[in-house]
């Protein structure tokens, strides 16, 4: 059997890769390979709608700020003041526009109360709370592991000195 030229990226390419450089190809970014991941083109259609949602959700949910965010309603409603001072480094921007992501995704419901001066309050829909589990799940991963990343973080860079 012949070896793979490890020179040419595409030899080490896999399917997951070669779809996501697909989907980058169609969102107009540049083309990474030459390969298609799909043989028929209608399970192409499904498939890449379904991929693109997936990633869309991973990535509001991946960032720092959603996350943080949803780790602070998950228990209770809070006030967008009381919201901002209590997620340290996000700016009044960044917040309105990750309370809006996550409402438009149904992770968190906004309450507008008439009175004066108004009062609205966010909190986390159930579905909201349900990431908020394995997000909390993965702060404790976090904590329970950061010791050993640290060494490996400091051997990696050792290494290369």
């Amino acid at each position: 059997m012949e070896r793979p030229d490890r020179s040419n990226p595409k030899d080490d390419m896999t399917i997951t890769d070669a779809a996501t450089a697909r989907l980058d190809d169609r969102a107009g970014l540049p083309e990474a390979t030459g390969l298609d991941a799909c043989d028929a083109p209608p399970a192409c259609d499904a498939e890449d709608s379904e991929t693109r949602l997936i990633r869309e959700v991973l990535s509001r949910v991946g960032d720092k700020w959603s996350l943080l965010v949803i780790r602070m309603l998950h228990e209770h409603s809070m006030r967008f003041t009381e919201l901002h001072r209590s997620i340290d480094g996000i700016s009044h921007r960044m917040l309105t526009q990750t309370l809006r992501n996550l409402e438009r995704d149904g992770l968190v419901s906004r309450t507008s109360y008439p009175e004066i001066p108004p009062r609205v309050e966010y909190a986390a829909t159930d579905l909201g709370r349900s990431l908020a589990l394995p997000v909390l799940g993965l702060v404790e991963w976090a904590s329970a592991n950061h010791t050993s990343i640290t060494r490996a973080r400091d051997a990696f860079d050792a290494a290369r000195d």
